[in-house]
This record gives structure tokens, sequence and C-alpha cells, in this order.
């Protein structure tokens, strides 16, 4: 009795001095390469405020346009996650920030719908791999107790990116002219710039495996090692899955269908907030701080809602609530109608935290279901299926805007999707693999 509480008490040392370590080492890279995507993938809605009318492309064009960017993700989506499976995320996630930010770049230098389809598809090739790459890295470091807020963490970056990308945004827009650029180019030039230096900084400084982290003591990696592969082998006693088994399970298809409505919702807000913030009859020079402020109240949404989740171990009933919050808010724009600018940025406010703290309890459920490179293609398969809700919402969306001109209409169609989400993940359902390993013996 005597000799097992200082055992247990050390024990529970190494686990939080391990944890904190390796959080406060990788997380920052991560939190900056997501801010970086963010940045890259969401500057085209602020740019669509000028871009549109220098290009003479009608929602219509611009929605489908932002959105095919997921078919070039789809189509490299699996593959992309495979190769960093095999060859490492450090090396991989470079490649991928490099290229992205070049393609980005060249954004600017569009001159028609023809050239804007084909620079939106190839930066879609360009960063596939990352986020599912990210959430198959998290399942390397973080034993499954902790992996909800930590993907929470990394979800912040896309949120303060949405905060920080609009306003920033905004000002370079006012380069108007500069160099002969319209400031819609300098807004693409410019944002590019970020995901080209993190490619250095990742190269450098992320890590791979436990095993290669010689930042870690002695006794804080073989604790950290021992504790993923228990967890690993507690799951596969239950059922080990192949690649193949991974892309056709029941539970991985709802889960990648289930993702398709999350994805419509978060992209058409990404790309169609600063205009129908400048619906509302805000002017221009507040688009980008009015177009910010959801995701100012969603950013403490998303990270109590990943705690909660890990605190309760419950991963189901949270993804599906924060998605009916956010039909809600959706749906409370409908109701409120015109008029009202203000009752419908809270109700935007509501639908933004539900869209956003979707996500961390969401990629817990495949991330427990599989492990090895079931994890790598199963987690890749969902991102890439459900990224095609990132094609399908804006073009939808942009599309009834057109017919029918108005916002509140297309809302309305844009609402059913997160409670088809919602009544698909309550199917799939608490997995028993979800339940974590106790922390204590």
């Amino acid at each position: 009795m005597n000799t097992s509480a200082p055992n247990l008490h050390q024990i529970e040392r190494i686990e939080s001095e391990t944890i904190r370590r390796v959080a406060w080492r990788l997380m920052p890279l991560l939190m900056l390469g997501y801010f970086c995507a963010y940045i890259d993938r969401g500057n085209v809605g602020m740019a669509a405020t000028t871009m549109t009318k220098d290009l003479g492309f009608s929602n219509t064009v611009f929605g489908f346009g932002a959105g095919l960017f997921f078919l070039g993700y789809f189509l490299a989506e699996i593959p992309s996650n495979l190769l960093l499976n095999k060859v490492g995320a450090r090396r991989w996630i470079s490649r991928i920030l490099i290229t992205w930010g070049i393609v980005s770049g060249l954004t600017a230098f569009v001159w028609n719908d023809w050239s804007f389809y084909g620079i939106r598809f190839l930066l879609g090739v360009a960063e596939a791999g990352f986020y599912p790459g990210v959430v198959l890295y998290l399942t390397w470091w973080f034993p499954s107790h902790y992996r909800t807020r930590m993907m929470a963490l990394f979800q912040s970056a896309q949120t303060i990116s949405l905060i920080i990308g609009p306003p920033i945004g905004g000002l370079l827009l006012q380069l108007h002219g500069a160099l002969g650029l319209a400031g819609w180019q300098w807004l693409f030039v410019t944002e590019a710039l970020p995901s080209i230096i993190m490619c250095v900084v990742t190269w450098r400084l992320l890590t791979d495996r436990p095993k290669d982290a010689s930042w870690l003591r002695p006794n804080q990696k073989a604790w950290l090692i021992e504790r993923l592969e228990a967890e690993r082998a507690q799951r596969e006693s239950i059922r080990k899955f192949s690649l193949a088994q991974a892309f056709y399970n029941p539970k991985v298809v709802l889960i990648s269908i289930a993702y398709i409505g999350t994805n419509a919702v978060s992209y058409v807000l990404v790309f169609f907030l600063p205009l129908i913030v400048k619906g509302l009859g805000v002017s221009a020079n507040y688009i980008g701080v009015t177009s910010a402020l959801p995701y100012v109240f969603a950013i403490v949404a998303l990270n109590y809602w990943g705690w909660h989740s890990d605190k309760t171990g419950e991963r189901t009933w949270h993804a599906a609530g924060a998605c009916l919050l956010c039909s809600a808010g959706l749906a409370g724009c409908i109701v409120i109608g015109v008029g009202h600018p203000v009752m419908i940025m809270i109700a935007l406010i509501f639908a933004v935290m539900g869209q956003q703290s979707i996500s961390s309890p969401f990629w817990a459920m495949p991330s427990a279901l599989l492990t090895g490179t079931a994890a790598a293609g199963g987690i890749a398969m969902i991102n890439a299926v459900g990224g095609l809700g990132g094609w399908f919402g804006p073009s939808l969306f942009g599309f009834v805007k057109d017919v029918s001109g108005s916002d509140n209409t297309a809302l309305l169609c844009l609402a059913l999707a997160p409670v088809m989400s919602a009544i698909l993940l309550v199917v799939v359902g608490q997995d028993r693999r979800m339940e974590r390993i106790p922390t204590r013996k």
C-alpha cells in the first residue's frame, strides 16, 4: 500500500508532464499550418467583394469556382494521406504547405471564369491531405482522453484565421492600384507568403513519431509509447480493419455522408459571409470586422465543447448537438427576415458557434474506430467525401441566391444539411472503442 501510492503519483506526474510537453511542442506548429490553410482557403470570400465585379462573375460562377477546390481535394485526399502515413508527417506536410502557398498566390492572376475554376481545382489538389493528415497525426501523439480537446485547439486556428483574415483582407483590398494590381490581387499574393514560410518551419521542427522525440525524457517517451500502444491493442482486440474494409465499413460510410452536410455549411459561411454581411447594409470599411464577429464567439464555444466531450467521454451527442445548433441559427435568419440586421447577425453567431464546435467530437469517432493504415485511408476518405459538401454547398447557395435574389431562401436550403448530419451521427452511435482507457489503474 505504501509503495503503490508513490508509484501512482509518479505515473500521474509523468502523464501530465508528457502531455503538456507534447502539446506545447507540436500544437503551435500544427495550428500555424492550419491558420495558413484557412487564410488561403477563405480569402476568396473577402476577395469576392471586389473581384466578382472586376471579373464579371455571377454568384453562381463564384460559388461553383470557389467550391471546385473540393473536387481537387477529393481526388488527391486518400493518396496524400497514405503517403503521409508512409513517408512521415514532417516531409509531407512541408510539401503540402509550399505547393498550396504557390498556387494560392497564383490566384491573383486569374482573368476569367475558367482560369478561376482551374486555379481553385489546383489549390485543392495542393492542399489535399493536410487536415486529415493532422487528424491522423494527433492519434500518433495523444491518447484518446486528450484527443478531442487537442482537436478543438487545432480547430481554433481556423477560427482565429476567420477572425483575423477578413479585417486584414479589408486592409489589403485598399492597396488597389499599387504597382498596377487590384486590391484583391494584393490579397492573394500577400496571404500566400505565410504558407511558404511555414514549410521551412515545419521541416525543421515537426517530429514524426514519439520514438523520434529527442525533446522528451526517456521515461516520458516510454510512458507515451506504452499508453498509445495499449489503446491501439484495445481497439484491435474488438476488430482490426484492413484498408479496404475501412472504405466500405457502414459506420465509416455514414460518417463520410454526415461530413458532407457539415462542410456544406462551413464553406458557405467562409465564402459567402462577407457578401451576406454586405447585403445587411454594412459599409465596405466594416465588412471584414463584422464578418469576423461570429468567429470570436465560436472560438470559446468550440474549445469548451471539445473539453466537455473529453471530460464526459461522449462523442455522438456532442457532434449531433453542435449540428442542430448550427441549423437553428441558420433557420433563425429566415424567421427574423430582412430589415433586422442586428438580429440576423445574432442568429449567424449561433450558427457559426454550432458549426465550429462540430469537428472536435466528430473526428474522435473515426479515430477511435480505425488504426494504422486503415486509419490513414479511412480518415482521408471521410474528409474527401465530406469535402464535396464544400463544393456542393457554395454552388447551391450561389445558384439559389441568383434565382431567388435572397440570402434567406438560400440559407433555408442550407439549414437542412446539418440536420441530416445530426441524424446520421446518431445512427452511427458511440462505438465501444470510443471509451477511453482509464488514466489510473
